[in-house]
């Protein structure tokens, strides 16, 4: 091997523990992305140097949950993909469910592609640092690990909680169903689901949102609200007094509409307090 330097000397070491490839095939995707391993190593797995391993046995997993083969090769419907969660111990109400949706970039609820099943699982050796999961048993332990991370890692909840979006959204919707949104946010917002919990001893968060929203006539969430309403939470979990809050920032109108309503509702229970 040419002279590298001892930083370069790691990432080599790095992308070839993450990928079984050879130092010379590191170098090549290494120098290609500038030294960028992580850029390196995203690049190989897309790449058709990358696509061997463990490619083989994830599409025999795969091709073992689909619906209709003949009819539909590359998908996996609702009752495979029913399967396939119960099998690796995922259930249906949690939050790990779309935890592994996201993973997976599953086009709809309910449903898995080739691509984004294959891609989704041989990526995650160098996302984690696990072993390449390429059997139910390795994605029986990272789904585990996905439940567990999710409440604790910010920006694995936020990127799960914006996926969302897109995966329960009506076919041919630009907006999200209120009913469908108030469920999902029961789900994100409450830790018996493996979420995070919104509600606190002072103020019922979560249960306030959706009755003031369903005062408000349950109108379809549009994308900006839904993601902000994550962001909304963890500054009311920062500071429940809304010291963070200003009318001239830019949150949108319904959340500006819901912190005078927070406040005009915490007026009156304590006026209700003093009365008694």
């Amino acid at each position: 091997m040419p002279p590298y330097s001892g930083v370069q000397k790691q990432l080599i070491n790095q992308f070839v523990n993450f990928t079984d490839a050879k130092d010379t095939v590191a170098v090549k995707f290494l120098k290609a992305h500038r030294w960028n391993a992580e850029e390196a190593i995203d690049a190989y797995f897309q790449s058709p140097q990358g696509s061997g391993g463990s490619t083989s046995a994830l599409n025999k997993v795969f091709d073992s949950y689909r619906d209709e083969p003949e009819e539909n090769p590359d998908g996996i419907g609702i009752e495979g993909a029913m399967k396939f969660l119960g099998d690796i111990q995922v259930q249906l109400d949690e939050v790990a469910c779309l935890g592994i949706a996201e993973l997976l970039k599953s086009p709809s609820m309910g449903e898995f592609t080739r691509e984004g099943f294959v891609n989704g699982w041989r990526g995650v050796r160098y996302l984690t640092r696990e072993s390449s999961c390429d059997n139910l048993d390795k994605m029986i332990s990272h789904a585990a690990n996905v439940r567990a991370r999710i409440p604790i890692e910010p920006d694995l909840f936020r990127r799960v909680y914006r996926y969302t979006f897109p995966l329960c959204r009506m076919q041919g919707q630009r907006n999200l169903q209120f009913d469908i949104a108030s469920e999902q946010w029961r789900l994100f917002f409450t830790p018996q689901n493996g979420g995070i919990q919104w509600n606190t001893p002072t103020t019922p968060w979560l249960d306030w949102l959706i009755e003031f929203l369903e005062e408000r006539g349950k109108r379809p969430v549009n994308k900006d609200l839904w993601e902000q309403v994550e962001v909304f939470m963890r500054k009311t979990l920062e500071d429940e007094n809304f010291g963070w809050w200003s009318a001239d920032a830019a949150w949108p109108g319904t959340l500006d509409d819901f912190v005078g309503w927070v406040q005009a509702k915490r007026g009156k229970g304590s006026e209700e307090m003093e009365v008694e």
